[in-house]
């Protein structure tokens, strides 16, 4: 089974980083952890799409992936989930709100006084 086998089987962060042999303080991963997993995955692909994993053998695999494990756990250990915006969520809690449309009546919508 090969590395990316094996990590597409690991059910928690903590998993993650002890398959990778990647040193973490447990309090950064608990504010975290998704987002770490998060970024992780947008360094893979961004790899994958680079074609990086082309002609790697396990160990060179294993090691990419490591180095992309360590670049996410750092972006959290210098900045926090909420300023990173990886989720929708914190993104649309920022995103500028929309005015309400001011209320328009067609004056051929308006009728005569009775009695005028």
């Amino acid at each position: 089974m090969g590395v990316l086998d094996e990590l597409s089987r690991l059910s928690s962060a903590e998993d993650f980083f002890v398959f990778l042999e990647v040193p973490y303080d447990a309090a950064v991963v608990g504010v975290a952890r998704l987002h770490i997993l998060r970024r992780m995955g947008q360094y893979l692909r961004g790899s994958e799409a680079e074609d990086a994993f082309t002609g790697l053998d396990e160990a060179d695999i294993r090691m990419l992936c490591r180095s992309h494990l360590e670049q996410a756990y750092q972006d959290f250990v210098a900045s926090t989930p909420i300023a990173e915006r990886l989720f929708k969520v914190h993104r649309d809690a920022v995103a500028p709100k929309q005015p309400a449309p001011k209320p328009f009546v067609p004056l051929a919508a308006l009728e005569p006084a009775k009695g005028t």
